[in-house]
């Protein structure tokens, strides 16, 4: 039976010399990583070089990397941070679309039964996203899409767990009045 190595392992090895280890490492996160920053960015190329940049970033810094915690944080962090570095250099916000049943399970279905409907819905949400505040739609993303817990959210926003919830709530109304209205 093979055993695999925790990320936080992996990461140690990295730290004591070991630079392959990296490659399992960037294995397993790849395709997160840039399913995350295709959230914020909207666009595949600028998702992959913010993640290339997230790599780069977390290998140089590995050494600052404290092995008691968890490894996913760390590196969502990093990558929170090329997204919103990105964002400001390019003086962006673009917004992902995110799925109507996951955040407005309470809409009717027949809203949206048809494909016509659905884009029209995902239009307007898409309308309603742009208006909110990206610290409401950071945990949106983090919680409903990448489907993390609020501590891991805490930690990679840096923002106490109490004010996750009340991000997500306020995020969570913000965007619903916004969707009403324009629906």
């Amino acid at each position: 039976m093979i055993i695999e190595q925790s990320d936080e392992s992996a990461a140690a090895d990295v730290q004591r010399g070991r630079d392959e280890k990296f490659s399992v490492l960037m294995q397993r996160y790849e395709g997160k990583l840039q399913r995350y920053a295709a959230k914020f960015l909207f666009d595949a190329r600028d998702a992959e070089d913010v993640v290339q940049e997230t790599f780069i970033k977390a290998y140089r810094n590995i050494e600052s990397f404290d092995t008691g915690r968890k490894f996913s944080s760390w590196i969502y962090r990093i990558a929170h941070n090329e997204c919103v570095n990105f964002l400001k250099r390019n003086k962006l916000e673009k917004i992902p679309f995110f799925d109507l049943d996951v955040l407005f399970p309470q809409i009717p279905k027949e809203k949206h039964e048809d494909e016509i409907n659905l884009r029209q819905s995902k239009e307007i949400l898409d309308s309603s996203l742009r208006k909110l505040d990206i610290k409401y739609r950071e945990p949106l993303v983090l919680y409903y899409i990448e489907g993390f817990d609020y501590k891991e959210i805490a930690d990679i926003l840096r923002i106490p767990v109490a004010t996750v919830g009340v991000r997500l709530a306020r995020g969570r109304q913000y965007l619903k009045k916004e969707y009403d209205k324009l629906a």
